[in-house]
């Protein structure tokens, strides 16, 4: 790949960072409380795997930690809240 198409990637992966934000925002708005929506999870993992790509492209050893640690959080979030849906569903059986 070439350099600008690595840093249009690099860029879309920070829209999809940014977007949870906006996401989570919208999200409480709507319901009138704060909350954390599914899909925050997964734009965080879209956009720190994107994110990450782009940084070991660049070889900026301080943005692949980053951006690795934050992963690793993201994909747990998910985790814990598929074992709660699971958890919740077995006890309503």
């Amino acid at each position: 790949m070439t350099a600008s198409i690595w840093m249009a990637f690099g860029l879309m992966g920070q829209a999809l960072f940014s977007g949870r934000f906006l996401l989570q925002w919208w999200s409480s708005e709507k319901l009138g409380r704060s909350v954390v929506p599914n899909g925050f999870w997964y734009l965080s993992i879209a956009g720190s795997l994107s994110l990450l790509a782009y940084a070991i492209y660049v070889r900026d050893p301080v943005f692949i930690v980053g951006q690795s640690a934050g992963f690793i959080i993201y994909a747990r979030n998910l985790r814990l809240i598929r074992n709660e849906r699971r958890m919740a569903g077995d006890a309503s059986t």
